[in-house]
C-alpha cells in the first residue's frame, strides 16, 4: 500500500512563495511518474505539474515560469516550489503517484491560500 503525505501549505500574501512536500512510503516511489493537482472551491480538480521517473517535467500553462516540480528519490519525496503566488492559486493541493493500469494513489491534500 502506497501512502502519500503532503505538507507545506498555508496562508501567503500575493507575490509570496511556498514549497509543498509530498512524502511517499515504500520503495517503489522512484519508478513511477508523480504529480501535483489542485482543486479550488466550486471547481474541478486540475493538473498543476507532473514529473516522470527520469525527471522530465510538464506544467499547466497557468503556473509555467512560477512553479517548479522536483523529486528526491533517495528521500522518497516530491516537491512543488511555488513562487509569485496569485490569489487564483488558492486551492487544496494534492500529490499523486501513477502506477499505470489506471492505478493512482493520492495524498490527503494541503490547503494553499493566497490572500492579503
Amino acid at each position: 500500500q502506497v501512502q502519500l503525505v503532503e505538507s507545506g501549505g498555508g496562508l501567503v500574501q500575493p507575490g509570496g512563495s511556498l514549497r509543498l512536500s509530498c512524502a511517499a512510503s515504500g520503495s517503489i516511489f522512484s519508478r513511477y511518474a508523480m504529480g501535483w493537482s489542485r482543486q479550488a472551491p466550486g471547481k474541478q480538480r486540475e493538473s498543476v505539474a507532473t514529473i516522470t521517473s527520469s525527471g522530465n517535467t510538464n506544467y499547466a500553462d497557468s503556473v509555467k515560469g512560477r512553479f517548479t516540480i522536483s523529486r528526491d528519490n533517495a528521500k522518497n519525496t516530491m516537491y512543488l516550489q511555488m513562487n509569485s503566488l496569485k490569489p487564483e492559486d488558492t486551492a487544496v493541493y494534492y500529490c499523486y503517484v501513477a502506477l499505470g493500469a489506471g492505478i493512482t494513489y493520492w495524498g490527503q491534500g494541503t490547503q494553499v491560500t493566497v490572500s492579503s
